[in-house]
């Protein structure tokens, strides 16, 4: 009987988190439209294994 109205509102309430955004802005990913943008239109690769932090740092600059 419990599990009849917390899992249907676990559902509604993780969709809504997705759909509405939220969970873009609670964890910092970029959304779908923001992947690439006028400036950068490549694949942000990071390349070099000891220079990966300033890569890091040069990717998230253009954002």
């Amino acid at each position: 009987v419990i599990h009849s109205i917390t899992i249907p509102s676990l559902f509604i309430a993780g969709w809504l988190f997705v759909s509405t955004g939220l969970a873009y802005d609670v964890f910092g990913s970029p959304r779908p439209n923001e992947y690439f943008t006028e400036s950068r239109q490549e694949v942000p690769l990071i390349t070099g294994r000891f220079n990966s932090l300033e890569q890091v740092d040069e990717f998230t600059r253009s954002f």
